[in-house]
């Protein structure tokens, strides 16, 4: 972080987004797929949130900035349909598949985690650069810390949400949707998102249509990720 600008304590903190989080949880029914994802993403935080409030180094703090600003996109997503609002498209499947009861826990999950590694990200951390006045370069450290919040999320969900090996049989859909998305590969595209859109700050229409493009992307494949399977134990039928 040696070309940031000093990084105050209150520039942004997970405190705020983490009681809104919670309060989100209350409110929902737990088989509600947003209730899902927010469950395994506010624990996940929650841990991270404690880790940095073991240090007070400079980069401790921007890590938690650029957590806090992921954050609160998330929330501002999931607040949208009540508030009026249309949501970007990385949420919409989530949103609207919420209640399908086709649906699998760890695909809400899992649907979750990619708008924000596959949209999100990479524009909380051009929002955080901002703010610190800092290159995206210099905050890479930080990017990796959040990055593995992420892959605690999706961790949780994979281990809490995915049945035992001794259901989760080679032919049941679920194996396959589950080996067919790399969070890896969705922290590598926002990095370079996010040194694309900041190299494009003089050429904001073209930034704007970068942003779209990264958010038509993310949609289309949480979409994806949230397609109804059938149960574990659904027997095929045969004619």
């Amino acid at each position: 972080m040696a070309h940031c600008e000093q990084v105050d304590a209150a520039v942004g903190t997970m405190a705020p987004p983490l009681s809104r989080l919670r309060a989100l949880l209350g409110a929902l029914p737990a088989r509600d797929g947003v209730a899902v994802f927010t469950r395994v993403y506010t624990e996940a935080a929650e841990a991270a949130d404690r880790r940095a409030g073991e240090g007070v180094l400079p980069a401790v703090r921007a890590a938690s900035a650029l957590d806090a600003r992921l954050a609160e996109r998330a929330l501002a997503a999931l607040d949208a349909p009540d508030e009026g609002r249309r949501p970007p498209a990385c949420w919409r499947p989530l949103l609207q598949f919420r209640r399908h009861p086709g649906v699998r826990p760890v695909q809400f999950a899992l649907a979750g985690v990619h708008a924000q590694a596959g949209h999100d990200l990479a524009l909380a951390l051009v929002d955080t650069c901002r703010t610190l006045g800092c290159e995206p370069v210099d905050l890479e450290t930080e990017f990796d810390r959040v990055g593995d919040l992420l892959a605690s999320v999706e961790e949780r969900a994979r281990e809490e949400l995915t049945p035992g090996p001794d259901r989760l049989r080679l032919a049941d859909p679920l194996a396959h949707l589950l080996g067919a998305w790399s969070l890896e590969r969705a922290r590598e595209a926002a990095w370079s998102a996010a040194r694309a859109l900041w190299a494009l700050r003089p050429q904001p229409e073209i930034a704007g249509e970068l942003a779209d493009r990264l958010d038509t992307t993310a949609g289309l494949a949480a979409r994806m990720l949230l397609i109804p399977l059938p149960g574990p134990h659904t027997k095929a039928r045969h004619a």
